[in-house]
C-alpha cells in the first residue's frame, strides 16, 4: 500500500511509464475496493486548457468517452438520469485506475423503447451514430487514434456498430462496452429475477451501490411480461404491435435489488472495462 501511495503521488507522465499494459489492472483489482483515490491514473479532458491538450494528445493516447443517457425512463424507483450516473461512476473508477484521457460524457443517443414514458427522449439512429464519429475523428485530429465508447445502453449498439466501420475506415480503432465476461459471469451467479433488462434486479441494485440517494426502493416494483418489441404502457398496443406491455417501465423485478448484488456486479464490471481498455491500447492503427 505505501508503493501504491507513492504511484498516485507521481505525475501523469510518470505513471505512464509505471502503469502501462497489465500492470493496470493489477492496480485496479487493489483498489477496487476504494472507489475514489485522491490522485488519479487517467486525466480528464476537459479540465485542461487547450496548450495542455496539445502535449498530451498523441498516437499512444486512449481516449475514454462515456455514453450515457440523462432523460430516459427507469421505472419509478430509479431517476432519468440513472444511465448518465452508471456512465459517470464508472468513468470515474477508470480515470482512477487507467492512463486515459476521459472526454466528456455523451448524454443523449438512440432509445427508441422508452419514447411513451414522459421524459425519455430518443436521437434518430443516424444522428447517433454520426454523433460519435464526429467526436472520435476530431480528437484523431490531434492524435489519438484509439477510442473507447464507455457505453450503458443496449440499444445504443446499434449505433455504435456502424460508427466503429465508419472510424476504422479513417484509420481509427474503436471499441465500446457490450456486457463483460466478468459481469456476464457475476450477473448469472446472482439472478432471481425470471428474466429483465431494465431498471430491473441489477440496475437497480448498482444503483443502490453507487448512489443510493437516486433510489426509492419503497417504489420498487416486478414489472415482467416477456416480449421483443420496445416497451408500451398500453396492454392493446403490446398485443397489436408486438411490443413488451409495462405499465411501470420496469422490465424484470427491481423488488429483488440489494447494495451487495450491485456492489459485486460493478466490481466485476470495472475490471471488465479496465481490460478492454488496455487490449484496445494493444491494437494496432488501421
Amino acid at each position: 500500500m505505501i508503493l501504491l501511495r507513492r504511484c498516485f503521488r507521481r505525475p501523469p507522465s510518470a505513471l505512464r511509464r509505471l502503469l502501462g499494459g497489465t500492470a493496470v489492472l493489477i492496480v485496479a483489482s487493489m483498489v477496487a475496493g476504494a472507489q475514489q483515490p485522491r490522485h488519479p491514473t487517467g486525466i480528464r479532458l476537459a479540465d485542461l486548457t487547450w496548450v495542455q491538450a496539445e502535449k498530451l494528445l498523441d498516437s499512444s493516447t486512449v481516449i475514454v468517452i462515456p455514453l450515457g443517457a440523462e432523460s430516459k425512463e427507469h421505472g419509478p424507483q430509479l431517476r432519468l438520469k440513472n444511465d448518465f450516473l452508471l456512465a459517470t461512476y464508472f468513468a470515474d473508477r477508470v480515470l482512477q485506475a487507467s492512463n486515459i484521457v476521459l472526454a466528456p460524457t455523451i448524454n443523449y443517443s438512440f432509445y427508441p423503447s422508452f419514447v411513451e414514458y414522459p421524459g425519455s427522449t430518443s436521437l434518430r439512429l443516424e444522428t447517433a451514430r454520426d454523433m460519435v464519429v464526429d467526436i472520435c475523428r476530431s480528437l484523431a485530429r490531434f492524435g489519438p487514434r484509439r477510442c473507447y465508447i464507455l457505453n450503458t445502453g443496449v440499444s445504443t449498439v446499434r449505433a455504435l456498430k456502424p460508427a466503429q466501420d465508419s472510424l476504422a475506415a479513417s484509420g481509427i480503432v474503436m471499441r465500446f462496452t457490450n456486457g463483460g465476461r466478468r459481469t456476464s459471469a457475476t450477473e448469472d451467479s446472482l439472478r432471481q429475477q425470471p428474466g429483465g433488462t431494465h431498471a430491473d434486479e441489477f440496475e437497480t441494485s448498482e444503483l443502490l451501490y453507487m448512489y443510493p440517494e437516486f433510489v426509492d426502493m419503497t417504489k420498487a416494483a416486478r414489472d415482467y411480461h416477456p416480449g421483443v418489441g420496445g416497451l408500451t404502457r398500453d396492454s392493446l398496443v403490446a398485443v397489436r404491435d408486438g411490443k413488451t406491455f409495462s405499465r411501470t417501465g420496469i422490465f424484470g423485478d427491481a423488488t429483488l435489488a440489494t447494495r451487495e448484488k450491485g456492489r459485486r456486479v460493478v466490481e466485476a464490471h470495472v475490471l471488465d472495462l479496465l481490460e478492454e481498455i488496455e487490449a484496445l491500447r494493444k491494437l494496432p492503427i488501421p
